[in-house]
């Protein structure tokens, strides 16, 4: 799966659970794009448009973390946080710093486009 935000591509290396199953089959008749905005100086969050089915459990995310939550909203870590959540994927390859600046961390809302292409 590709994140596209700020006309930045990058991979997502997908969990295996059902909300996965869910999202891919979602994603296979069309890009999904959403707004994600600013939360607890950790995270940018926004809503999928959908509801996917929930895996929830208690998981301390990192910077790079793509989880579900709520069922529908989608959220990308820049920081740190304990919930529950359901674990969609992982962005690998970026430095804290640098997710802070792909995601425009503090700085308002973003665009994300989620695509299997």
């Amino acid at each position: 799966m590709y994140l596209t935000i700020n006309g930045n591509r990058i991979e997502v290396t997908l969990a295996k659970n059902s909300s996965v199953d869910a999202l891919v089959e979602i994603l296979k008749k069309g890009d999904v794009t959403y707004t994600a905005n600013d939360y607890g100086g950790f995270e940018k969050v926004g809503s999928l448009g959908h509801t996917l089915p929930t895996n929830n459990s208690q998981i301390t995310t990192q910077a790079g973390d793509v989880i579900l939550y709520s069922g529908n909203q989608i959220v990308l870590f820049y920081g740190s946080n304990s919930w529950s959540y359901t674990r969609l994927g992982r962005i690998n390859g970026y430095s804290v710093s640098e997710l802070k600046a792909l995601l425009g961390a503090g700085k308002g809302a973003v665009q994300v486009t989620i695509s299997l292409e």
